[in-house]
């Protein structure tokens, strides 16, 4: 089982942390460095934010957030092997084509080490504010990964569909494993867990204990086997949220069926301090983790 921690926000944004964390966490052992998305956040919400019980988003409005593929193309050339992924990615709020040139071209700097992670957005004033229609993001979303997998896959890609369309393009260089490179969609809703079932080779969930997970993880293994897909071949990743971050549930998620937990680190301006913050997370977290495999 591996663990994973959260980069780029906040004190963690600056270039001199993202440089220590990104090499120290290589060095203790933690399996992807994962980075976030909001292009623009807001004091006020009409939306309901999914995963606290107010419905308010907790992150701090004038904290720093760094875009996820910068980040992590900023950490991948700093480091050697640990893993690289949006935890997640607002896949609706792009361009597809851009983003598919991104990706690729992320996952091929860093040697093939990129996962893109999913999803399909819920800040309907973000939307908004980018100029892109709230409804019917979904299906968007779908839309976007078929036309990206075509790039990826395909000397001469053609897509024709309602959101995009293109005719016999060339996009290179491609990812490295083409269009096997790790899909990982977000979200704990029968629809999101359908996608899953569809088009992903993981889910990323938030906020679920123990028992929660394993129930959402049988649900989906029903799905997948309902699209001819073999649930063994997929990837579980879980933020496990405040109430149950605790290294005791680390048997019982590994149980569950999770292959890695991703967690947060507190922050720090000063460097000495995050190097000794990720040793203390690593001591209680990776090493008993590592045991669990």
């Amino acid at each position: 089982m591996k663990i994973g921690i959260f980069v780029g926000i906040a004190a963690g944004a600056r270039p001199d942390s993202m440089v220590t964390v990104a090499q120290h966490a290589e060095r203790l052992g933690f399996g992807t460095l994962w980075a976030g998305e909001h292009v623009v956040v807001f004091d006020r919400y009409q939306s309901r934010y999914p995963y606290t019980e107010d419905g308010d988003m907790p992150l701090v409005r004038d904290a720093d957030f760094l875009d996820p593929i910068v980040a992590l193309t900023y950490a991948g050339a700093v480091t050697r092997s640990i893993g690289l992924a949006t935890g997640i990615c607002l896949v609706p709020e792009h361009n597809p084509l851009v983003l598919a040139k991104q990706v690729a071209s992320l996952d091929y700097l860093s040697g093939g080490r990129f996962a893109l992670g999913i999803g399909i957005g819920w800040s309907e004033e973000e939307f908004r504010a980018l100029g892109v229609p709230f409804e019917r993001r979904a299906r968007r979303t779908c839309e976007y990964l078929e036309a990206m997998l075509k790039l990826w896959s395909e000397e001469r890609a053609s897509y024709s569909g309602e959101f995009v369309s293109f005719n016999e393009a060339r996009m290179n260089p491609k990812p490295v494993a083409r269009a096997k490179m790790p899909i990982y969609f977000g979200g704990e809703s029968l629809p999101a867990l359908k996608r899953v079932a569809k088009y992903g080779s993981g889910w990323f969930g938030s906020n679920l204990g123990p028992a929660e997970t394993a129930e959402k993880l049988g649900k989906l293994r029903e799905l997948m086997k309902a699209n001819g897909r073999n649930p063994d071949e997929l990837r579980v990743m879980m933020s496990p949220g405040v109430a149950h971050f605790s290294p005791a549930n680390l048997p019982r998620y590994r149980e569950a069926g999770v292959h890695e937990l991703v967690i947060f680190l507190n922050y720090s301006t000063k460097q000495e301090e995050n190097v000794g913050k990720l040793e203390h997370l690593a001591r209680r977290w990776v090493e008993p983790a590592d045991r669990l495999a």
